[in-house]
């Protein structure tokens, strides 16, 4: 075997890099990398930590997953951790002393709360939604708000087929009156799933992964969706919410909640579904008109349902769902062939490992890396890491109102030393800046970090080290 050909190194030394795209690479970097590993050690990352040398405080509610508590606290955070959410007064109270915050879907996080977090970096949502989070406000006050869009997909699928299963067989029904003592055996108005219509309303990670499910059952899938998207399968996608509503035997909705969703699904779209038909709802509670939804239950239109979420959830476990929180509460339990679960389509153990996993890391990595990858209400901005070989670097963190005239101002006061590498992206009114200086010594960062906080753009400005 010939020996490999040395790839020769021209770089210049002590140049500044400047990347437009910092965390992409080619086949040939990972190539080469993975050459040059073989004989040479591989630079390890530096844990960063704020300058400041304040403990960062992490509270995390609603029962967030104990991995997640256990990555935190491995990494030298003090971590307090509830099982229920808190209640706006009470978050107003506490959150001051906190520099993040990992929620559910209870917890609102309001611009009330957020003018009371002083301290407060960063926000993880340990869930898909980001809706219970004003995440204007949060961005406006330089606090990225994390969450995780994927881990949960496959758990609300698989809910959504039991469903789909449970409506057709009525099998909900048939196990309580056993549970009464009833004998009730039939077959009227029980159907297999087999050769039905599924339709979709929201073909994103969920629907579609729903869609793979439900051919496998051999059901016929149809989907909506706002924007056009390949389907997986042999699903079809219409053009019109009409046109799905009239075809299928089964509606499930998975879209966010927005101006343009809220209450989607009320009266005009309930009687174009066809009679006998189904509607599943586990996107969120205010996409379907429920009053509407019982008067087609009562009427016959349609021939059941199956809610995980409502317009108003209760805070906590044993909570009463009751006409106090929802004025039909009563009126929808009483109807037959309905089935009503309390919003547990990302409740699995694995769901809810893949969450801690993931939003965890997320917070992790912003709060000793400054990267803002995955954030939903901020600019996208990542550097490599700062390596052990590397003692006397700072990475500055620098969020800033988006206007003209800013980077001059920055790289003004960074003009003394060596900007090893820089990144910058904007999203609406906030910008971010993110910059590795070489030889900084301890006496310059207090100085550094004041003449840059004194930018009349500056909204937060945070030097790691």
């Amino acid at each position: 075997m010939s020996s490999s050909i040395p790839i020769p190194n021209n770089r210049p030394q002590n140049v500044v890099a400047a990347s437009a795209s910092p965390t992409t690479s080619t086949i040939h970097d990972r190539v080469l990398f993975r050459k040059e590993s073989t004989t040479f050690p591989i630079r390890q990352p530096k844990a960063l930590h704020p300058v400041e040398n304040e403990d960062l405080r992490l509270l995390l509610l609603e029962n967030i997953s104990q991995e997640a508590v256990k990555a935190f606290r491995a990494q030298g955070f003090h971590v307090d951790h509830h099982t229920k959410a808190l209640s706006e007064d009470e978050l107003v109270e506490k959150i001051g002393s906190y520099h993040a915050i990992g929620i559910r879907s209870k917890t609102k996080i309001t611009q009330r709360v957020l003018k009371a977090a002083s301290k407060l970096l960063v926000i993880g949502c340990f869930c898909i939604g980001t809706n219970q989070v004003d995440l204007l406000s949060a961005a406006k006050a330089g606090i990225p708000v994390f969450n995780s869009p994927f881990s949960n997909s496959r758990s609300v699928a698989e809910l959504v087929v039991s469903e789909v299963i449970a409506l057709s067989r009525q099998y909900v029904e048939r196990a309580f009156e056993m549970r009464q003592g009833i004998w009730n055996k039939q077959s009227k108005g029980c159907w297999e799933i087999r050769g039905k219509t599924l339709g979709i309303i929201g073909y994103g990670h969920i629907g579609s992964q729903l869609s793979v499910l439900a051919e496998a059952f051999g059901m016929r899938v149809l989907f909506y969706d706002v924007i056009n998207i390949m389907p997986l399968g042999s699903a079809r996608q219409v053009e019109t919410l009409e046109a799905l509503l009239s075809e299928s035997d089964f509606v499930t909705l998975h879209v966010p909640e927005l101006p343009e969703t809220t209450n989607m699904i009320s009266k005009e779209q309930l009687a174009q579904m066809k009679k006998g038909a189904y509607l599943i709802n586990n996107a969120r509670g205010k996409v379907v008109d429920i009053p509407a939804l019982i008067d087609a239950l009562k009427s016959g239109h349609l021939a059941g349902a199956a809610l995980d979420v409502y317009p108003a959830e209760p805070g906590s476990n044993g909570a009463p769902f009751d006409d106090q929180l929802n004025s039909w509460s009563s009126t929808l339990r009483s109807i037959p062939n309905v089935i009503l679960t309390p919003h547990i389509g990302g409740s699995t153990e694995e769901a809810q490992r893949m969450i801690g996993e993931e939003v965890s890391s997320a917070l992790s990595r912003y709060l000793t890396f400054g990267t803002t990858l995955g954030a939903v209400n901020f600019p996208e901005v990542d550097l490599r890491a700062i390596t052990l070989e590397e003692p006397n670097h700072v990475r500055v963190c620098y969020v800033h109102s988006n206007i003209p005239g800013v980077l001059r101002q920055v790289n003004e006061v960074l003009s003394p030393y060596n900007v090893e590498k820089q990144y910058s992206d904007s999203k609406g009114e906030i910008a971010y800046l993110m910059a590795d200086i070489a030889d900084v010594s301890p006496t310059d960062v207090n100085s550094l970090r004041e003449q840059i906080s004194k930018t009349n753009a500056n909204i937060l400005t945070r030097l790691l080290a």
